[in-house]
């Protein structure tokens, strides 16, 4: 019986794949070009293939239509205006105006401390696997977890039950107008090897 050579990690394919990596950026500025809703349900299907342990599959994704994002916008409006005034809730509402998709995803609500913490950690990689699914597409994104995803008027827009899910982020996402650049750094600065 012969012994199998172990597997190559030289492959073309896994360089692609570290280049699809590294490559993603947070994108700001986005072309007002829709994107396919096949192409970003083709990611959100991905992003479910994140590790969650004992299989709990503790998330869900909110795929938000024009009626949807224009009570988002008006809520963003009033939280910075009742903040910093009128003129920077017009300014902050027009900046967000400007984003062509939006996806929210929430966690499921566990009373387990251990529970929540592993499927929160689910959560946030299956929003990896949708973003760089996206990213492979050409299709940037941006996650925040800003005061509009912690406000009740939020929940009532999208449909949440606040007692039974909470949001894990708000995700924005559409063709890149500007891919920013970006360092990291090194791996003598994160890895420590143990004997």
């Amino acid at each position: 019986m012969s012994k199998k050579a172990p597997p190559s990690y030289e492959t073309q394919s896994l360089r692609d794949f570290a280049e699809v990596v590294r490559g993603r950026r947070t994108i700001n500025l986005f072309l007002q070009t829709p994107v396919p809703g096949e192409l970003v349900r083709e990611a959100i299907e991905a992003a479910t293939w994140a590790p969650n342990h004992h299989v709990t599959e503790p998330w869900h994704f909110y795929l938000l239509g024009r009626e949807s994002i224009e009570r988002c916008l008006d809520l963003c409006f009033d939280i910075v205006a009742a903040k910093k005034g009128q003129d920077a809730g017009k300014f902050k509402r027009g900046k967000w105006s400007e984003k062509p998709g939006w996806v929210v995803v929430t966690c499921r609500r566990s009373e387990d401390e251990l529970l929540q913490r592993e499927d929160y950690a689910a959560c946030a990689a299956a929003i990896q696997n949708l973003m760089l699914y996206l990213w492979k597409a050409g299709v940037g994104s941006k996650w925040t977890t800003g005061d509009i995803t912690r406000d009740e008027r939020f929940f009532d827009i999208i449909g949440i039950d606040a007692s039974a899910e909470f949001v894990v982020g708000l995700l924005w996402y559409g063709y890149p107008k500007v891919t920013p650049e970006q360092k990291r750094k090194g791996l003598g600065d994160v890895l420590s090897e143990l004997p």
